[in-house]
């Protein structure tokens, strides 16, 4: 196989081993035999292998379950919706026993049998030993450890001479993390294979397929038979014969045999066991089963080791950020925040350099580039991550101008702090490394175009020198900077809030201080109005007295009773806790109450009260007041003929308009006397944008007052 970044000049098509249809060899391993049957009839219409030899010579057209001696439609109807592989009871053949797998492939079932070489491990021993296993991988404090353990532990199950934990890394390219082997053999521990040595449909295979083995690499394919079988689909079965080009690859390598367990984390292929013999060696079903059984509990103990792993690293980042957050709020300048805090923020994201940019101003702390370098690569770093944070560990390929500082900047996370129009940027310097490969990756096939594709044939360690990289910045860091960009955000809204609320406070106190010396004035305007009704009140009062003309006397006296009502609102309505709006039903209950007072206790026992709540501006509370007290004046004089009786004073509230109502039971409406007082009360309902209705109230005359609550409507 040849790497997917091989140089240019390679003018084969290298992603050729990414096109062979492994899953349709049309052949098998010729350790075992296969059985093709149709699943409707049972009738076996394939096969491949010695059949006529070790299992029966009328094989082809012989009914399924009598060929191999159990109910296959039982087998069938117990596996259910389930779907998968069948492990069937063993069966015995012309001179020797199988193993029996059944598998559904489209319209067709197959049937593997394998040779049982020799009796298989007890359940009790087999058990005992994978319970074991599973305990020492539970005891390993790392990733590193768990792989060394694992190595070890399917070297004892598998018995074979080089057993390596492969895992595959971020760009498919694949290194051995352990290694357990017979010491005469070289050691491929740490060693890195380039991702084309397993292909992508290989790896979708891994994955479906969790166990693979070939006895011996230099077998010759069984093929199916007989013809027009070639392209049915082999993907779950054991004895699928292996692309040539595999086995070629494997006999560069010195194998004779070899074996591979997958390690499948969350559905994904996390690396495998690879296990290389020198002499033909295979797997059985029952020690294959086992593998797959360990290796599913090593995926397990590597997702728990990974995610502790990861909790630490987020514990760090969130202690760094206890310490460092809550300062944000000390300083409403970002500048001089950062300038404070600048190596808890470098440590904080385990960084060599820290810097702080805006506009042309530049603060460092640690290893970093120069300033001008600095500022040019602020402003590139703009143009990529927008308002998230950007990060990349090898940042001379993605900036080339950074070649100039690798040394000390090979990596770089950026983070645009857009309120204050600043970047703060972490830097990490160089980390030159050497990668040893299993044979030089691009030196995998000849320049022939019209060469067979063949695999590499060394796998001698090459050395390959890396630069203009630094460490990687973890998922986790980048996490982290997403909170630092908010907390930023937040402590620059926060800062705005307090801003606003001061500016909220000093025009409050300025409010406070014009209602302050608006309530002096009213109070003086009160005071005056107080006076001069008392003047005109007292100059009416000296008028009457001195006419001897009765109805003058009694017009005299009508106006002085208004004038007190004049007063008594106005002094109701003008007092230390009066605003733009007030309750009018509080209002009119004390108006009533002052009224009760004057007419006496005959009338202040009659006179009762229903008032809904209605929030009303001063002003218009003002004029309801004077037409309330004209109201009532006209009862108590016309209604009941100068005696006391019962008056009803009603408020309502009815969508925007309000309703006010005064009822009696005395005699009714009775002539149409228009005097100073109706005159006055027209005039001021007019004023309301309201309207007077008399009805009758049977008996008695009920008086209502409909009006809009606010003057605009």
């Amino acid at each position: 196989m040849v790497p997917a970044n091989a140089p240019d000049d390679i003018g084969l098509d290298l992603t050729a081993c990414d096109r062979e249809p492994i899953h349709i060899p049309g052949a098998i391993q010729p350790h075992g035999l296969l059985l093709v049957a149709d699943a409707s009839s049972g009738r076996v219409v394939a096969g491949a292998g010695a059949l006529e030899s070790r299992l029966a010579a009328d094989w082809f057209g012989s009914d399924l379950s009598t060929l191999i001696a159990q109910d296959v439609g039982t087998l069938l109807a117990d596996q259910g919706d389930r779907g998968g592989t069948i492990v069937a009871a063993p069966m015995q053949g012309i001179a020797e026993r199988f193993d029996v797998t059944i598998h559904r492939s489209g319209d067709h079932l197959l049937v593997e049998l394998e040779p049982v070489e020799a009796e298989p491990a007890t359940a009790a021993h087999m058990l005992g030993l994978l319970n074991a296993m599973a305990t020492g991988f539970e005891r390993a404090s790392n990733l590193q450890a768990l792989c060394e353990r694992a190595a070890t532990a399917f070297r004892q199950l598998t018995g074979f001479d080089r057993v390596m934990v492969y895992r595959f890394l971020d760009d498919e390219a694949g290194r051995v993390m352990a290694e357990d082997r017979t010491p005469e053999l070289g050691t491929f521990l740490n060693h890195h294979f380039p991702a084309s040595d397993i292909p992508k449909q290989a790896r979708a295979l891994y994955v479906r397929n969790r166990t693979r083995t070939i006895p011996r690499i230099d077998y010759v394919p069984a093929v199916l038979r007989p013809a027009g079988f070639e392209t049915i689909d082999l993907s779950d079965v054991a004895l699928r014969s292996v692309s040539p080009i595999h086995l070629r690859y494997l006999s560069n390598m010195g194998v004779a045999a070899s074996a591979s367990i997958s390690i499948v984390k969350d559905g994904l292929l996390w690396g495998m066991i690879a296990c290389h013999h020198g002499s033909p060696r295979g797997l059985t079903p029952d020690i294959r089963a086992a593998s797959a059984t360990l290796a599913s509990g090593l995926a397990r103990q590597i997702r728990a080791k990974e995610e502790a792993e990861t909790y630490r690293e987020r514990l760090r980042l969130r202690a760094a950020e206890d310490a460092v957050i809550p300062k944000l709020a000390t300083d409403p300048a970002p500048r001089s925040i950062v300038t404070a805090l600048r190596d808890d923020l470098r440590r904080m994201l385990d960084g060599d350099g820290f810097a702080y940019v805006e506009g042309s101003i530049v603060d460092t702390d640690g290893v970093c580039p120069p300033e001008d370098d600095i500022l040019d690569l602020a402003a590139w770093a703009r143009t990529r991550g927008g308002i998230e944070p950007f990060a990349t560990h090898e940042l001379p390929s993605a900036f080339p101008r950074a070649r100039a500082y690798s040394a000390r900047a090979s990596g770089v996370l950026a983070l645009p702090l857009i309120d204050e129009g600043a970047m703060l940027l972490w830097f990490r310097a160089e980390h030159r490394e050497e990668v040893e490969w299993a044979g030089n990756p691009h030196k995998a096939v000849t320049v022939d175009p019209n060469a067979v594709l063949t695999p590499r044939s060394s796998f001698e360690s090459w050395t390959q020198a890396v630069s203009g990289r630094s460490r990687r910045w973890t998922r986790e860091e980048i996490e982290a900077a997403h909170r630092l960009r908010r907390a930023f955000h937040d402590a620059y809204v926060n800062q705005r809030l307090r801003l606003l609320n001061v500016d909220l406070q000093r025009t409050l106190a300025d409010k406070d201080a014009l209602i302050a010396q608006k309530d002096v004035l009213m109070k003086e305007v009160n005071h005056r109005v107080q006076n001069s009704l008392q003047l005109v009140a007292a100059f009416l009062s000296l008028q009457a007295k001195s006419s001897d003309d009765a109805k003058v006397k009694e017009h005299l006296a009508e106006a002085q009773a208004r004038l007190a009502a004049v007063a008594l609102v106005h002094r109701r309505l003008y007092r230390d806790d009066q605003v733009e709006s007030v309750d009018l039903s509080r209002y009119i209950e004390e108006l009533a109450g002052d009224m009760k007072t004057s007419l006496g206790d005959d009338w202040a026992s009659q006179m009762t009260l229903d008032l809904a709540p209605v929030l009303v501006a001063t002003d218009r509370a003002v004029n309801i007041g004077l037409v309330l007290t004209e109201l009532v004046i006209n009862a108590s004089k016309y209604a009941y003929r100068g005696q006391a009786g019962p008056i009803e004073i009603i408020l309502e509230q009815h969508r925007n308009r309000l309703r006010l109502i005064v009822a009696d039971h005395g005699i009714g409406k009775s002539g149409s006397r228009v005097g100073f007082g109706s005159r006055m009360m027209t005039a001021i309902v007019a004023g309301l944008s309201g309207e007077i209705e008399h009805d009758d109230n049977m008996p008695g005359l009920r008086v209502i007052l409909t009006a809009p609550i606010d003057a605009g409507r």
